[in-house]
């Protein structure tokens, strides 16, 4: 993250930093998976960490190079003014830490003390690829929604007229596969932490509060109308006149 900070900036261009986050935290991710014992349980979560990393990391490299800046890091920039440069190095270290939880739970996956494969490896596996075909279905329909869409519309086609934000849904629903594989003591136990820590980013702190204040301030009542209709996080089904959870 001290190269991410780095990336920033010399090139003004925040979206590098959420990219190398993904790579970084994949590429810890499979470092603790490999060095499990041998057993077929650390390949497969060496496989599902380096598939999630592969995609994110390259979603988002592919969106900083079309986009001029990220809005919540462009927020941060305001607020801090000409103390951003050292206040953004620490908030990104605040974010390397958070990233060893993940990296743990992966860990602690691929160590679970049971044979493999059995029924808890199998759900994982279909968690896991849930999270990532449902974040990927989700920004694909974002893409494609912005190409046609005018100028400040919002997106509400798709995983988007059930959730204001289902790629961070989705992205939650991947970290909930390590705890089932992982079942067992303790290694199920330390692995809760991944799910219920991203919810918590995702929800409450770097995730939806900015993302959300920003839009806010752009689009202003048609974002309010928008939120009353869609839910905030889990997808249902959109309501009229009623606030998104």
């Amino acid at each position: 993250m001290a190269a991410a900070w780095r990336v920033r900036m010399r090139t003004g261009n925040s979206g590098w930093i959420d990219a190398i986050w993904s790579a970084g935290t994949g590429a810890a991710g499979l470092i603790a998976a490999l060095s499990a014992p041998a057993g077929g349980r650390r390949f497969l979560a060496a496989g599902l960490i380096a598939l999630w990393s592969l995609r994110l990391a390259g979603h988002i490299a592919l969106r900083a190079r079309r986009a001029p800046d990220d809005p919540r890091y462009a927020a941060l920039a305001r607020e801090w003014g000409s103390a951003f440069p050292q206040r953004l190095f620490v908030f990104l270290q605040i974010q390397a830490a958070a990233a060893l939880p993940l990296a743990a739970a992966v860990g602690m996956a691929a160590r679970a003390p049971r044979p493999f494969p059995d029924v808890f490896d199998a759900l994982a596996l279909a968690i896991a690829l849930i999270g990532i075909l449902g974040e990927g279905l989700a920004d694909a329909q974002l893409r494609a929604f912005r190409r046609t869409a005018p100028k400040g519309a919002i997106c509400e086609t798709g995983l988007w007229r059930m959730s204001r934000h289902p790629n961070y849904f989705f992205e939650f629903v991947f970290w909930c596969g390590w705890p089932v594989m992982a079942f067992g003591w303790p290694t199920g136990a330390i692995a809760v932490a991944a799910p219920a820590l991203i919810y918590l980013l995702l929800n409450h702190a770097s995730g939806v509060p900015p993302l959300e204040r920003s839009m806010r301030a752009s689009r202003g009542a048609a974002f309010d109308a928008y939120a009353a209709r869609v839910n905030r996080f889990f997808p249902g089904p959109p309501r009229d006149g009623a606030r998104g959870r």
